[in-house]
């Protein structure tokens, strides 16, 4: 992983992040957001993967079904927020989705649960100077984006 601050405009900062070969998006980012103390940001990202899991959020069960994808595929789209967690300690969080493209133009999508990186995946991460922290919806169980916790 590389990347390179691009602007820094009243701070609000926009960095590029190259992924190469063998590299986990999902650690990869949250690696760089650690390091860069993001705590609201967003990022999308074109390339490249071998493999990938995704997930669908079923509302029923309350929890995810996999999606699993074993083979090269395109990221026809991505695009992804980073916050802090409930209570503000500990690794950012991220939230981010996809939609992948397979060899015969048919697309999969869904929440990005992990994905290895082959050849490239460029990020563009835009990063607020405040922060936004998420809560836990009880309908839902999920952590959520609340604007007004602090």
């Amino acid at each position: 992983m590389r990347s390179r601050l691009l602007t820094d405009h009243h701070g609000t900062r926009t960095f590029v992040v190259a992924l190469e070969s063998g590299d986990r998006l999902i650690e990869s980012i949250t690696q760089f957001a650690a390091e860069e103390g993001l705590a609201a940001s967003e990022f999308t990202a074109i390339g490249a993967l071998v493999s990938a899991k995704l997930a669908y959020f079923d509302w029923d069960t309350k929890d995810y079904s996999d999606i699993p994808v074993e083979e090269q595929v395109e990221i026809a789209s991505l695009n992804g927020r980073i916050t802090r967690p409930e209570g503000g300690e500990g690794d950012p969080h991220l939230h981010v989705h996809c939609v992948l493209s397979r060899r015969d133009g048919s697309t999969v999508a869904g929440h990005l649960m992990e994905a290895e990186v082959r050849p490239t995946a460029e990020v563009f991460v835009t990063d607020s100077p405040t922060e936004l922290h998420r809560r836990t919806d009880p309908e839902s169980g999920l952590p959520v984006i609340d604007p007004e916790l602090r």
